[in-house]
């Protein structure tokens, strides 16, 4: 069972392990925003116990496409379908969430992002790999980000 992530008043909930949790959540709450304001779809979370085969999907594209395989310990997912894209989120105990952007047509748009929680360090797997850009957010404080495209069929 998912959780509706409420953007107005920001809920650690589901992050409380996290050494960052109030970051990230405002992190996972700035997503809900995106979602709701652009295509009026909630966004829901559901724990990472309970979601493994959208872990294992992110997992298998980050190995197949980049070599890469992520340390920290996933705690919630959340996937949205909406004008023939899927993105498929994980949000990491430290801070990272990643998300992957998946056009369900051919040749459309896809791609791996990468979003760091104001206050953690970069992780070491990511870290001489990719750059990172900062933005601002109301919610979520500085944000870092990076993304690849993907090339193959997933």
């Amino acid at each position: 069972m998912g959780q509706r992530v409420d953007f107005v008043n920001v809920s650690t909930e589901g992050l409380e392990s996290s050494p960052v949790a109030d970051a990230l959540a405002g992190l996972r709450a700035n997503e809900s925003r995106y979602f709701k304001n652009k295509y009026d779809v909630d966004f829901v979370v559901t724990p990472a116990s309970e979601s493994t085969d959208r872990i294992d999907y992110v997992a298998h594209i980050l190995e197949n496409e980049r070599d890469l395989v992520i340390a920290a310990k996933p705690l919630e997912t959340a996937e949205v379908e909406v004008d023939g894209i899927r993105w498929t989120h994980v949000f990491y105990e430290d801070g990272l969430a990643i998300n992957v952007l998946y056009t369900l047509a051919d040749a459309g748009k896809r791609a791996v992002g990468f979003k760091l929680s104001d206050g953690m360090d970069v992780p070491a797997e990511l870290a001489d790999r990719f750059k990172f850009a900062r933005q601002k957010s109301k919610l979520a404080g500085t944000i870092r980000g990076s993304f690849f495209v993907i090339k193959g069929e997933y």
